[in-house]
């Protein structure tokens, strides 16, 4: 198996080992693809435990140490183009990388009681803040005789984002997605249950690769497939990491991503009378004349709020997390000294 063909990133820091990347994670065992084709892989304590490595993810390109009869050992974790982060469960505040080293992200709406436009506001803060290049996708057009207002709605909140109205069962609108599908590029699916990921992967594959279930009839919801992220090859030799969960990531940091997802919105910050506008009652204020023009829409607005409040409280746990590994520093230390 050629390297290229999973977009291989070349190992710039001449780090040892030989190149791989992470096609899936199983808790703390590695599925991934190298020279010598799909094999296991496991972490190398001293590296990720106590150096501290980013542990890899779903899509990530690593440096191992190849064994030929048994888990092989990961040994550093190579720097990242683009990724999804949330913050890890636990205690402890910490990033944890969901998927990496993606070139677009396949955000998904589906044309039925599923369409959320406050939803598809979060995904494209998201997508923006990764560092990819979000595209838009309207999923099960077989399921409506005219998309024309969902693609208003779209329009409101994704000004220039290229959205493609689709449906994996009938293939309609699939060829215009050959662009981003080309050979190296990697594709990440973001969406919710039941919004036709997997149904979607097996009809751009043309094959049955993912299981499919259905969707409630009284709610139009589904249930997760995916159980765990995967990143999959295609014929054609485009690379689609397929994701369960993706509705759970939370605003951990889009410091970037919401300038981008909201430029209808921040375009009139500094431009209120008062520095130290607060937006609510003050005269003079840019925000509050915009929506009484009718030139911004007050729920944009009402999002921006929302997702930069959840997104403030970032910084207080990244000192936290600071505080605690210089506390695991320290300590390591002194078990050395007491060992020696």
């Amino acid at each position: 198996m050629h390297k290229n063909d999973y977009g291989y990133v070349p190992n710039t820091e001449n780090l040892p080992g030989i190149p791989a990347r992470v096609t899936a994670v199983h808790k703390m065992r590695y599925e991934i693809v190298c020279e010598h084709g799909v094999t296991h892989a496991r972490l190398k304590t001293k590296e990720y435990y106590v150096d501290t490595q980013d542990f890899p993810t779903t899509g990530d390109f690593v440096m191992i140490h190849y064994i030929d009869n048994g888990d092989s050992q990961i040994i550093a974790t190579l720097p990242r183009r683009t990724f999804f982060a949330r913050r890890a469960p636990g205690p402890v505040p910490r990033d944890q990388a969901v998927a990496a080293n993606f070139d677009y992200v396949f955000i998904m709406q589906s044309l039925n009681m599923d369409f959320n436009p406050k939803r598809l506001e979060r995904y494209l803060t998201l997508a923006w803040q990764s560092g990819a290049t979000p595209v838009i996708l309207l999923t099960k057009a077989d399921l409506v005789e005219d998309y024309g207002d969902f693609l208003t709605q779209v329009e409101r909140i994704a000004a220039g984002v290229h959205t493609h109205v689709v449906s994996a069962r009938t293939g309609f609108g699939l060829q215009g997605l050959s662009a981003y599908l080309q050979p190296g590029k990697t594709v990440v699916f973001l969406g919710s249950s039941g919004v036709g990921k997997s149904s979607l992967v097996n009809a751009l594959a043309g094959e049955e690769i993912m299981a499919v279930s259905g969707i409630r009839e009284n709610d139009s919801k589904g249930r997760h497939t995916t159980t765990h992220r995967q990143l999959i090859r295609l014929k054609g030799g485009a690379l689609i990491i397929d994701t369960p969960g993706m509705r759970e990531l939370g605003m951990w940091d889009v410091s970037e991503g919401i300038g981008e997802a909201f430029a209808d919105v921040e375009k009139y910050l500094g431009k209120c009378r008062f520095s130290d506008c607060r937006h609510i009652s003050e005269p003079g204020c840019a925000i509050k004349a915009a929506i009484a023009a009718g030139e911004l829409d007050a729920s944009r607005w009402n999002s921006y709020q929302k997702l930069k409040k959840e997104a403030v409280g970032r910084d207080e746990m990244m000192r936290r997390k600071n505080e605690w590994a210089k506390g695991v520093a320290k300590l390591s230390k002194q078990r050395k000294k007491e060992i020696w």
